[in-house]
């Protein structure tokens, strides 16, 4: 009986461990060639590891949840026949000290002949293959670029051995125009050549009937902040029901008497920024932000909420209403009309969209009752105001609860989970609700 070692194999260019999540197999347990063994998982994928012989599992060299560095053994698998000829060349290299010469010198011309050959070293590739399977690619000359090409079958898109065999028996019956360039073999391929290869095949496909539209500058620059901020905050979102029945009979109340005393609209906006305002100086840990290395927390004095606006052409921007927490109703409403009326006219000053500290964005605009707004960088929280909407809710009086017609809307608070947890974040947007139902039905303006 002969003994083989399976190892982890490699799996990418920057990956140089695994994380042993689960065993497919145990001891004891018959396993066949290319069967999956056990599962790992990487920063990058989840994968498995089959096995690259017949036969059975003597021995597991780690556990579920251990870490494994690349080129470990993992286990031991007992197969039919004589010892390797592996095997029989260290016993011959202890014994004989005078073939040793020999031995290196075999090794390295194998070595030089691998590196000439564009088909023997498939590491530059993102996918994960089985030692099987890049065996198989490698006695039939394909390529990296055909091998990235075969569509597979196994799990997560895995090329299985049936996938590869299935491919070598289509590509010999091609014509051989289809295979390898001649001028590519016996030559190793040029890295920057594999990876313009790689980009262009990513590319997406454009019929004739498609139109293809230049993104605006601002579009551009949208889709890079919204980008970057993903890639720089860890997410998380509360959401939390509000009854704004009060505020909405009072605004209907005044909003008339608001337009000719002031001239200006009264509008929800104001009454939320408002109340923003407020759960934020109760709550001064979320007007904070985060340095670039992500090692220090930055106090803001200030209270200076963005207002997400919409422009003509579809894109968004947001201005910044300064010192939010020192305006009455009356100023609030006024600074809310004036920055949204001229952005939508692109006459808002450099200035006046920078500095902000937290957001709030009004999704329920385009009808939305609730979204998971992504955090306008360096900020560390967003609001998202859904819809408000008539619904039948459970009234509470001292003579009993009964069903009756609310105004109800969703709250929706995104904020970096770096700094801000689930306590700090689930009790700000609790505190904004607060102070909505609260609202004093009999104030005046």
């Amino acid at each position: 009986m002969a003994k083989f070692e399976l190892k982890l194999p490699k799996m990418g260019e920057s990956v140089a461990e695994a994380t042993i999540t689960n065993w497919l197999k145990e001891v004891g347990d018959t396993i066949e060639m290319d069967e999956p063994v056990l599962e790992i998982a990487t920063d990058k994928v989840d994968s498995e590891v089959p096995s690259e012989v017949d036969g059975k599992l003597v021995e597991k060299l780690f556990e579920a949840d251990d870490v494994v560095k690349v080129g470990q053994i993992i286990a031991i698998i007992e197969t039919e026949g004589e010892e390797s000829e592996e095997e029989f060349a260290e016993e011959d290299t202890e014994e004989t000290p005078a073939a040793v010469p020999e031995v290196e010198k075999t090794i390295e011309t194998a070595k030089s002949t691998v590196s000439t050959e564009s088909t023997g070293d498939y590491s530059g590739s993102s996918r994960f293959y089985s030692p099987l399977v890049r065996n198989i690619a490698k006695e039939e000359g394909i390529s990296l670029e055909e091998l990235d090409s075969i569509e597979g079958t196994g799990k997560d898109g895995r090329v299985t051995k049936n996938d590869i065999l299935e491919y070598v028996e289509n590509r010999e019956a091609e014509p051989s125009a289809k295979k390898e360039p001649a001028a590519t073999k016996g030559r190793s391929i040029d890295t920057k050549d594999l990876e313009s290869t790689v980009a262009k095949s990513e590319e997406p496909v454009v019929s004739g009937e498609d139109e293809i539209v230049e993104m605006t500058r601002m579009g551009k620059m949208i889709a890079h902040h919204m980008q970057e901020s993903v890639k720089t905050s860890a997410h998380v979102q509360s959401f939390i029901e509000v009854d704004v029945t009060n505020i909405w009979n009072w605004r209907n109340k005044h909003k008339e008497e608001f337009h000719k005393r002031e001239g200006e609209k009264l509008t929800f906006t104001p009454i939320f920024m408002e109340a923003v305002a407020k759960a934020i100086r109760d709550f001064p840990m979320i007007n904070i932000s985060v340095n670039e290395d992500g090692t220090k927390v930055i106090k803001k004095k200030n209270i200076n909420l963005g207002m997400a606006a919409a422009l003509p052409d579809g894109n968004l921007i947001v201005p910044v209403i300064k010192n939010a927490d020192r305006l009455n109703l009356v100023g609030m409403a006024k600074a809310v009309n004036d920055l949204a009326a001229r952005a939508r006219k692109n006459k808002l000053k450099p200035d006046e969209i920078q500095g902000g500290t937290y957001t709030v964005t009004n999704v329920g605009t385009f009808g939305s009752i609730m979204g998971t707004p992504i955090i306008n960088q360096p900020q560390v929280g967003i609001l998202a105001l859904g819809a408000i909407r008539k619904m039948p809710s459970v009234i509470e009086t001292p003579d009993g609860d009964f069903i009756g017609i609310r105004y109800k809307m969703i709250l929706s608070h995104s904020y970096d989970h770096r700094v801000v947890n689930g306590a700090l974040g689930g009790q700000f947007v609790q505190r904004v609700a607060q102070y909505l139902e609260g609202f004093d039905k009999d104030r005046e303006i």
